[in-house]
Parts: structure tokens; C-alpha cells; sequence
């Protein structure tokens, strides 16, 4: 059976890995010339995506590439003195098992544990999917295929070309984000710098390993602002949201002129009643991002490829059952990250003096407590900490013969998609 995967991100390289385990013949076409290396932000692997990623063998690689953040100095816009926090006593007491890792870091490592038994294809995307599975491409010649799985993000192609428009699924929040690369000029390693004022947030931190830093920035507006590829306009707009925050994150955006990588976009969650149309499904934010930065959608991807791949090798590949079975299990997990997110919206950007004064206090002391009283306040004051340490999947365990010869996999894969 021929599953084709839009997408070389992180749901896209776990999902091919683990259908290429349980013996489907995987191609994954990405529109970009390689893999992304664009900067980007931090994200948080939390104990059932640790433990996927142990099922692959690779966690080593996470953790030696994880940014070691361990400490937080807030700044409160208007106070004197900083509020300084152990993130290592945070996280812990939040999830039983958790790595912060930089999403390109971690999209590498995916990558590189399927490309040996997956075809990658770089620098095209489809155009078109057929009820009967033929599929065209912008650079090569139609192919059919058995499947299509959407695993390409907020902005899905493939959610785009087979249920319609972004607007009608997307519920926007109320906030944006944007990220850039600087120079790490403070020699920042293993801290996040955070300054909180009413209705923004803007933070800094860096990593040995990194050789720079991230700076990250998190507003709220009433509307949604532009295109997400927009960047002037974002640029701009950026500027104008943080404007007199404080010296150092004025410093922090006079480097938007210069910077390697920029990313910006609405936080936003999808809402679809279904993922899934006749042989074609979308996993991760292509299906159900709960909103980027505040929703844990990393976590939720990678356990969404984990339980599809696994549904579909336990029908056989059969999408009428599989992909139902697939919704079912993870309806659940989806719900609840709405909510998280919206939770961690208002707590990461105030409405308020009073929430900004929450989020430095509450940081301080859920650190500077016990193991043991700390970690009951924060899983009795936040909806993340349940949801992470609730979430169970099952045990998709691949069959000898297609852990094997990879029973099914055709000899030749290239078609007229060669690897690239």
C-alpha cells in the first residue's frame, strides 16, 4: 500500500517512520528545496511524546539537543526589581517527563530516524487529489497513491485542496506570536529572560549549542492581523505592539532589520468536525492545532502520527475503519488542548495588573516550594499539567515481518517523484 505524506515536519518524518515500521511503502513530499532550518521557537515534548520518541530509539539525540533552559528572570513592566524563577522545578512538577528542545532540532532528528526506509521529496507540493487517489504535483508528473495524510501545519495544502478554505475552520484567539533570530549578546544559556506588561509578553533565551538566540514576542489584538507571510507588515507591526516596553526589548527589536529568520502568525486554533475525507486524513496542526506556542500542539502532533499510523496498521489500511478509529482516540486529547490553550493565552499574556503580577508571583513560588507542594498548586491552578499527565496511547507494536522486509514495500519507489 502507497501512503503519500505532505509535510517533512515533525508530524510528517514520525508518521512515515512508523508506517514504514508497520510496512506501508512512504513517500513524503515537502515544498520547500530541504528541511526547514528557518530559526524558529522552543517546544515542549511532554511525558507521552518522550515516550513515542523513546519507542524510536532517538530520545538520546533530543536530549543532547535540548536547550537546557533552567532558570527565568521576569521583568513586570512598571516594577523595579526582576522575579526570578527555577523553570527545571516548573517543568517538573508539571510533567512527569519533559524536554524542551528547538522545533528545527527536533524536526532533524525525526527526520533523519525515516528517511532510511521512506522516500523524501523535496521541493514540490500537490496540486490536486483525486477521488481515486491520483495526485498531482507543481514539478512532476501525477502518481497515484492508496492514501494522502495532510501533515503540513497551520496552513495545510492538502486541508486547503480537500475541505476548503482556512477560514472556515480557523477560531482565532485573540493573540499573535513572533520569533527571530539575534545574536546572543547577553551570553544567555540556560535563562529566559521575560519581560510581562498588560496584553504583551516579550522573552529572550539561548543555548550553548545554539551559537545565537531566539527572542519571542506574544501581543493581543482584537483582530487578526495580515497574511502570515507577510513580513514588513508584521515586522511593523511588532515594532508598533512593543514600543517603550522596556531598553532591552527595544533592543531586541532593532535587530527585525537583520535578522537570519522571522516567523509571525495569529494564534489560532482549527475546529473541524472531521479530519478525515475519503482516502485522504491531516494530522497535527494540520487537523487540530490547538494554537501555536500556547496549546502543547507539538505533544499532540506526535502522539496524532503515533495513534494514526498504528490505527491503520491494525485495519490493514483500511481508511473507513482506521481513520475513524484514529478521530476517536484522539477527540479527546484534541478538546482538551483547546482549552489549555486558551488557559495558557491569558496567563502568558495578562489582561491585567493583577494577572501580570500572577504570572511573575506564581512563578516564583511554584518554584522556591517543595517538590511536593509545588507540583499539587500547579496541577490544581493549571489545565496543562492534567492534560499532559492524563494523556494514555496505546501500544501500536509493529509486526515482526514488517519491522523486517517491510512486507508490502515495493522495490522501486522513485515513480516519477525521485529522491531529491
Amino acid at each position: 500500500m502507497r501512503i503519500l505524506v505532505s509535510g517533512a515536519g515533525i508530524a510528517g518524518s514520525i508518521l512515515a517512520y512508523w508506517l514504514a515500521r508497520h510496512g506501508f511503502a512512504v513517500t513524503v513530499v515537502e515544498r520547500t528545496s530541504a528541511l526547514r532550518r528557518a530559526g524558529g521557537h522552543a517546544v515542549d515534548l511532554f511525558r507521552p511524546a518522550v515516550d513515542v520518541s523513546e519507542k524510536m530509539g532517538v530520545l538520546p539525540r533530543i536530549e543532547e539537543r535540548a536547550t537546557g533552559t533552567t532558570r527565568m528572570t521576569v521583568y513586570r513592566e512598571g516594577a523595579r526589581r526582576p522575579v526570578r524563577a527555577d523553570l527545571s522545578r516548573i517543568f517538573g512538577a508539571a510533567s512527569e517527563r519533559h524536554v524542551e528542545i528547538m522545533r528545527d532540532d527536533l524536526s532533524e532528528i525525526y527526520h533523519d530516524a525515516a528517511c532510511g526506509d521512506v522516500e523524501y521529496v523535496f521541493g514540490d507540493s500537490i496540486t490536486a487529489i483525486s477521488s481515486a487517489g491520483e495526485v498531482s504535483f507543481e514539478n512532476t508528473s501525477p502518481r497515484r497513491f492508496d492514501l494522502v495524510v495532510g501533515a503540513d501545519g497551520l496552513h495545510s495544502n492538502v486541508r486547503r485542496l480537500v475541505f476548503g478554505e482556512e477560514s472556515r475552520f480557523g477560531e482565532f484567539i485573540g493573540a499573535h506570536f513572533g520569533v527571530l533570530t539575534l545574536p546572543n549578546t547577553s551570553g544567555l544559556d540556560g535563562e529566559l529572560l521575560l519581560h510581562v506588561g498588560v496584553g504583551r509578553t516579550a522573552g529572550m533565551y539561548g543555548a550553548r549549542h545554539l551559537g545565537d538566540a531566539r527572542a519571542l514576542f506574544l501581543f493581543r489584538s482584537r483582530h487578526e492581523l495580515g497574511h502570515h507571510r507577510d513580513a514588513p507588515r508584521h515586522k511593523e507591526l511588532l515594532r508598533g505592539a512593543f514600543a517603550g516596553m522596556h531598553p532591552q526589548v527595544d533592543r531586541w527589536l532593532d535587530e527585525l532589520d537583520r535578522t537570519p529568520a522571522f516567523s509571525f502568525d495569529s494564534i489560532t486554533q482549527l475546529r473541524m468536525d472531521t479530519w478525515s475525507r475519503g482516502r485522504v486524513t491531516l494530522v497535527g496542526d494540520a487537523g487540530y492545532s490547538p494554537g501555536p506556542v500556547v496549546g502543547g500542539s507539538t505533544t499532540l502532533a506526535v502522539i496524532g502520527a503515533y495513534v494514526l499510523a498504528g490505527e491503520l496498521a491494525r485495519t490493514g489500511g483500511d481508511p473507513e475503519r482506521a481513520f475513524p478509529a484514529y478521530e476517536r482516540a484522539m477527540a479527546g486529547h484534541v478538546r482538551d488542548s483547546r482549552a489549555v490553550a486558551l488557559s495558557a493565552a491569558k496567563t502568558l499574556v495578562p489582561t491585567s495588573r493583577l494577572g501580570v503580577r500572577g504570572l511573575a508571583e506564581g512563578a516564583r513560588l511554584i518554584s522556591a516550594l517543595p517538590a511536593g507542594p509545588s507540583r499539587a498548586l500547579l496541577r490544581m491552578t493549571t489545565k496543562s499539567a492534567r492534560l499532559y499527565n492524563s494523556v494514555t496511547v496505546d501500544d501500536y507494536a509493529p509486526s515482526p515481518a514488517a519491522t523486517g522486509d517491510r512486507a508490502g514495500q515495493p522495490d522501486d519507489l522513485s515513480g516519477d517523484l525521485g529522491r531529491q
